[in-house]
């Protein structure tokens, strides 16, 4: 499976180690992220209409050096799917979604007719923390929760996305779960646990493969059994929800 992101450091953090745990299930799978760090889709739409090679790109969770356009990485190779996300800041106003999403969807059709479409379903930020309180205006993370869930649904629908992958929900469910702390810097996945569950989920909706039983162990941060335990079985309760 070919897997390509237009993202930013979102998806970095949802594709860091996605290669690894498929490659652990016996899943062939070849991720690359066209990484811009807080980029919108306005943005994204601008460099495709500029062609810029403006996205540094990442393959199998690492960054290459190189530096591509939006259409040499369509043209690349053929792609079984291709993901869509905001950037997170603007990730609730489904306002600043569009016409962005809609341009891109089509350009993305046109170029690669056969891959399909899905929603990368952003996050909240920690609660308490400064982004959360003072960028978003929110009190508590389950509010922004909500509405970036009810915004990725709109955009799904608009686009008629082939899957969403829920990784706000997960975030939510992980946290509800026991675990204090899943983010780094109060809006970024935490290096450890946050990465692995991103990937966990993105190879569950993906692929449909069972991820119990999950065997991937080369973290950049350690993952206790314990938190290993929690991101299995709340990605296998999400997806059976």
């Amino acid at each position: 499976m070919n897997i390509l992101a237009i993202g930013n450091s979102f998806s970095q953090d949802a594709t860091r180690y996605l290669h690894g745990i498929a490659r652990k299930a016996g899943e062939k799978l070849t991720v690359v992220n066209l990484y811009i760090g807080g980029c919108s889709m306005a943005r994204h739409y601008r460099n495709m209409l500029s062609e810029e090679r403006a996205y540094d790109l990442q393959f199998n969770g690492a960054s290459t050096g190189f530096h591509v356009s939006l259409k040499e990485a369509l043209l690349n190779r053929d792609w079984d799917v291709v993901t869509f996300q905001q950037v997170s800041n603007s990730s609730t106003k489904y306002a600043t979604y569009q016409p962005y999403l809609n341009e891109l969807s089509a350009y993305v059709k046109k170029l690669c007719p056969k891959a399909k479409q899905v929603i990368h379903e952003t996050w909240a930020y920690e609660r308490d923390s400064q982004k959360l309180n003072t960028l978003m205006g929110y009190t508590d993370p389950a509010d922004m929760t909500a509405d970036i869930v009810a915004a990725y649904a709109k955009a799904a629908a608009d686009i008629g996305a082939d899957a969403i992958i829920p990784s706000g929900e997960l975030f939510a469910k992980i946290l509800a779960n026991g675990i204090e702390k899943i983010h780094r810097d109060t809006f970024h996945a935490s290096l450890g646990l946050g990465r692995y569950a991103l990937g966990l989920l993105w190879l569950a909706v993906l692929t449909g493969k069972s991820v119990e039983g999950d065997a991937f162990d080369d973290f950049d941060e350690e993952v206790t059994p314990e938190e290993r335990a929690i991101a299995v079985k709340c990605v296998t309760e999400l997806l059976k929800k």
